[in-house]
C-alpha cells in the first residue's frame, strides 16, 4: 500500500473582528489561525492541489482524501476558524479562510493550480468562494458586518461530492414543525409529530397532500426562529451598550419525512436511518444542525431567507471545470441536490457522475470508495490535474 505522509499546516493573518467570537488563544490575540493536514505519497511532487474544506469539520479522517492521496494526488484536509464548534461560524468568514489557504498554496507552497474539492457540507463552501473568487459581489455579512472579499484567488476547478445545496435549506428540511415552544422542546402539536406513536413510517405515508402541508409547517417554524433573531439583533443595536451578541439552543432538528418514508426523493438509503444515526435519536440529540447558534450565525448559516452558501445560486457564477459526484444510498444528502447543483453550474465543462450504492461515508464500503475516487482521478487526469 502506498505510504502517505501527513504534514500539519498552518496559516495565520491578521483577525480583523469587532469582538471575540471563537476560544481561547485564536479568537483573542488579534490573529485568525487556520490549521490543516497535508496528506500526500511519500517521494512524490505535485503541481496540483486537492483541496477538502469543510465550514465546520475537519476531513483528514474520511475515506475520500486519503483514497486520492494513494492516487498519488497531493490533499490539502483545510480547517476553519470555526472548525469542530460552528456555533458562532459566519460563511462570509470561511470563505475568507479558504482564500488564506488557497494563497499560501500558491505562493507559499509551489502549486501551479488548485482544485477544491467540496464534500457534504464542503459543497457549498466551495461553491460561494468561487462564486465571490470570479465576481465578488459580497461586502458584508447578512447582519450587516463590513467583509471584503476581492483578492480572492480562483480556483482551476470545483468538485462536489455528496453535497448538499445549503447547510440552511438542509435545516429546514430537517427541522420539526410539531415544536410549539423553542424554550420547551416537549411542548409539540401532536398533528406534526413525525415520531408520534401512532405515526405512519411506511412508504407511502406522506401523500403529496401531507407533506406539502408538512413542509409548510417547517418553513413557518424556521420564519419565527429567524424573525426573532432579526428582532434581537435590532434590539442589542438599538441599546447602543457593550452587548452585542447572543447565544441559544434551537431543538429538535432532525424530522425529515425521506428519513422514514423512502418514497420521498427515493434513492437507496436505509429506511428508519440517518448518517448520524436513529432520526429520532438524533431530532433532541446534540449533534443536530444548528443546534446552538449565535445570532449572526443564525442569519449567515441557518436562513434560507439570508444565507449567501446556497450552490443554486451561486453555481451561476462559477466557470471552472466542474464535477458533480451523487452517492447513490446517501443517507444525509436529499437525493435531489447533486443534480440540481449540477443543472445550475455555469460552467460549460461539466460532468455528473452516481456512485450506485453509496452511502454518505462509504462507510463499510471499499468497493463504492475505488469508484468514487476513481472516477475523480480519471477526470482530473483527463484535465491534465496533476
Amino acid at each position: 500500500m502506498t505510504e502517505l505522509i501527513f504534514d500539519w499546516k498552518h496559516v495565520a493573518f491578521a483577525a480583523q473582528r469587532a469582538f471575540t467570537e471563537t476560544y481561547g488563544f485564536n479568537g483573542s490575540q488579534g490573529l485568525t489561525h487556520l490549521e490543516g493536514v497535508l496528506i500526500h505519497p511519500a517521494g512524490r511532487t505535485a503541481k496540483t492541489l486537492l483541496v477538502f474544506m469543510h465550514p465546520a469539520s475537519t476531513l483528514q479522517l474520511l475515506p475520500l482524501p486519503q483514497a486520492m492521496a494513494r492516487q498519488g494526488y497531493h490533499v490539502l484536509c483545510a480547517g476553519s476558524r470555526y472548525q469542530r464548534n460552528d456555533t458562532s461560524l459566519i460563511m462570509e468568514n470561511v470563505v475568507l479562510d479558504m482564500g488564506a489557504w488557497i494563497r499560501a498554496a500558491r505562493q507559499d507552497w509551489g502549486y501551479d493550480r488548485v482544485v477544491l474539492c467540496g464534500w457534504s457540507g464542503g459543497g457549498s463552501l466551495a461553491m460561494l468562494y468561487q462564486a465571490q473568487a470570479e465576481r465578488p459581489t459580497i461586502t458584508e455579512t447578512p447582519a450587516g458586518d463590513p467583509v471584503a472579499m476581492e483578492g480572492l484567488i480562483p480556483a482551476d476547478a470545483v468538485l462536489n461530492l455528496a453535497a448538499h445545496a445549503s447547510r440552511a435549506g438542509l435545516l429546514q428540511d430537517w427541522l420539526d414543525p410539531s415544536l410549539r415552544d423553542e424554550l420547551n422542546p416537549d411542548d409539540r402539536d401532536p398533528a406534526l409529530d413525525l415520531y408520534a406513536p401512532d405515526s405512519a413510517t411506511g412508504a407511502g405515508s406522506f401523500p403529496p397532500a401531507r407533506l406539502a402541508a408538512y413542509r409548510a409547517a417547517q418553513a413557518a417554524r424556521m420564519e419565527r426562529i429567524t424573525g426573532r433573531v432579526l428582532d434581537r439583533l435590532d434590539t442589542l443595536r438599538r441599546r447602543g451598550g457593550a452587548e452585542v451578541e447572543q447565544v441559544f439552543v434551537t431543538h429538535r432538528t432532525m424530522a425529515d419525512p425521506r428519513f422514514l418514508d423512502p418514497t420521498i426523493d427515493p434513492n437507496g438509503r436505509r429506511p428508519g436511518w440517518t448518517y448520524l444515526g436513529h432520526p429520532e435519536t438524533v431530532n433532541s440529540g446534540p449533534v443536530g444542525l444548528g443546534r446552538i447558534s449565535t445570532l449572526r450565525s443564525w442569519l449567515s448559516q441557518w436562513s434560507p431567507a439570508h444565507s449567501r452558501a446556497n450552490s443554486l445560486v451561486t453555481a451561476r457564477d462559477v466557470s471552472v471545470p466542474f464535477l458533480a459526484i451523487e452517492c447513490g444510498a446517501d443517507d444525509a444528502v436529499p437525493q435531489p441536490h447533486t443534480a440540481a447543483i449540477f443543472a445550475a453550474a455555469a460552467s460549460t465543462d461539466k460532468t455528473f457522475q452516481l456512485v450506485p450504492g453509496a452511502n454518505h461515508y462509504f462507510v463499510n464500503q471499499p468497493a463504492e470508495l475505488a469508484q468514487a475516487s476513481g472516477m475523480v482521478s480519471d477526470w482530473l487526469a483527463a484535465r491534465n490535474f496533476g
